[in-house]
Formats: structure tokens, sequence, C-alpha cells
């Protein structure tokens, strides 16, 4: 019964942005055609968020939690990011990919007391940018794979599973000074590094928002992920976030993003140590030049 009303609320919740999306887009481009066009900053705030761009970057966040359900310790979460496209002259298939590892550093509880930092699993999608719908719609799809690598260095730090699973983006940028996207996966575990570790087959859903503001400030709502756990007694979290960035355009150096953002759960099922609350601090460069060389 509980695996069935989590299935039905994981649905509602993906047809509806998915549907919002696709309806918002073809209402809202004659309004961005009447409307002045985006600052080089607002446009670079975009490309730092859109989960679908083909700028080529590094993204560096720290998560801080001083707060945790189920420990009066505090965590750390360090991410490294890079987005890597290719475009059609050089891509596999005839559009774009992009390609997204991630690596991770975590602090968390130690079964001996205390807290340990270790190597956390690593994550890699690669998606490919559909040519549908047309430009004049101003939405973006991207579908491809996710993989999950076991490289974590501790049994408390990963999920001890090679995982592999689909992954879906959307953005919309029919609005001027707003941008609107998600990023959904699925992982699902079918290999493992030890027998005692669980079968993994997670849905992480992770919306993204960005509001321009002035002079290359922004509002945005992109770090909460949603994680909703498919298996029996698996882990269910809804954080929300908001903060603030700005970006930076500095003659003859590369563009610079830097923001910091409140994140806080709201809702949690079957996760005994979760973040209560988090600050997050991100610093993205950017490489525009890169792109020129269809690489």
């Amino acid at each position: 019964m509980k695996a069935t009303r989590k299935y039905r609320l994981v649905r509602a919740s993906f047809w509806t942005a998915l549907i919002g999306l696709c309806l918002t887009g073809p209402r809202a481009a004659l309004a961005q055609s009447q409307t002045t066009h985006l600052s080089p900053s607002e446009e670079l705030a975009a490309e730092f968020t859109d989960p679908l761009t083909i700028l080529p970057q590094i993204f560096l966040k720290d998560a801080y939690s001083p707060a945790n359900f189920g420990t009066h310790l505090q965590t750390n979460q360090t991410v490294l990011r890079a987005i890597i496209p290719r475009l059609p002259r050089y891509s596999l298939f005839p559009f774009i990919q992009l390609i997204r590892p991630t690596f991770s550093m975590v602090t968390v509880p130690s079964s001996r007391g205390g807290s340990r930092t270790e190597l956390g699993d690593t994550q890699v999608f690669d998606l490919a940018v559909l040519p549908w719908p047309n430009e004049n719609t101003n939405l973006k799809i991207g579908v491809g794979p996710m993989l999950v690598f076991p490289t974590a260095t501790s049994k408390s730090a990963g999920q001890g599973s090679w995982q592999a699973g689909p992954a879906f983006a959307a953005a919309y940028t029919g609005i001027p000074w707003l941008l609107m996207g998600f990023l959904f996966q699925n992982p699902i575990s079918f290999a493992y590094t030890s027998p005692d570790r669980r079968p993994q087959s997670t849905i992480v859903f992770q919306p993204v928002l960005l509001l321009h503001l002035w002079r290359g400030w922004y509002l945005r709502s992109a770090d909460a992920s949603w994680v909703i756990g498919w298996r029996h007694n698996s882990p269910t979290t809804l954080p929300l976030s908001l903060g603030v960035g700005r970006v930076l355009v500095r003659p003859g150096l590369p563009p610079l993003n830097f923001y910091v953002a409140g994140q806080w759960t709201v809702y949690r099922q079957f996760a005994p140590i979760t973040a209560q609350t988090t600050v997050n601090f991100g610093i993205t460069v950017a490489f525009p030049e890169f792109s020129q060389f269809q690489w």
C-alpha cells in the first residue's frame, strides 16, 4: 500500500513538471519576441544553471549541514563536477551530447564515534539533447544513461553498488527573466562490493528554477534533489532550497559564477541519518572559448 502511494506521488510529480513545461513553452515564445535580449551576465547565469547547457564548465560545491536528523554530528559534502559538451560533428550521435562526471568527498558519522571524511561514489551521465521540439518553442529535452561507480573509501560514505539507469532532463527558456527545468534519474544496482549491501533503485528528481534580478544577480532553487526509493523501507527525502548568486564577466578572463543557498528537508521516511538544514556554497568557472572548436 505504501509502495503504491509512493509510486503515485512520483508519477504525478514527474508528469506535472513535464506537462507544465510543454504547455508553457509555446505560449511564452511570443512574449519573448516582444522583449529585449538578455545581457551577457544574464545569459551566463542561465547557462550555469541549465541542466542541458552546452557551455563547458567546472563546478565546485560545498554543502555544509550543521543540523541532521538521527545524529548530533555535523556533516559535509564537497562536489566537483565537469560539463563536457560534444557537438554533432564529434559526437557518436547526430545531436549534442552532454557528459557530466561528478566526484564527491563526504564527511559522515563514524561507527567508532565522531566523524570521518572519505571519498564518495562517482556518478556520470551522458545526455543527448533531442532535436525535438524545435528552437522556436524554447524547450530543450535530453535523454540518456547514467552510471554510479562504487568509489567510496568507506562503507558509510557510499552505497557499495554498481548502478545504471535512465536520465531525463528538460529546460525551458521562453520567459526572458526565468529559467525552468528539471533533471530526473533512476539508478538501479546490478552488482555489489560486498554481500551485505542492499539493492538500490532510487528516483532522483532535481527541480531547477532561476530568476534574473539585476546586473548579474539572480535567485535560484536548484540544489535540492528529491530522493524516493522504489524498494520497501528504502529512504525517501524531499528537501527545498533557495539561494542567491552572481555572475562576473571579466575581460580576458573566464566567466565566473558563485552562489550561496539554504536547504531544508521538509519530509523524510526510512532515512535514519539525513541533513535537516544545509548551506550550499557554489562556484563555477566557464570556458566558452572551447565551445567554438566544436570538440
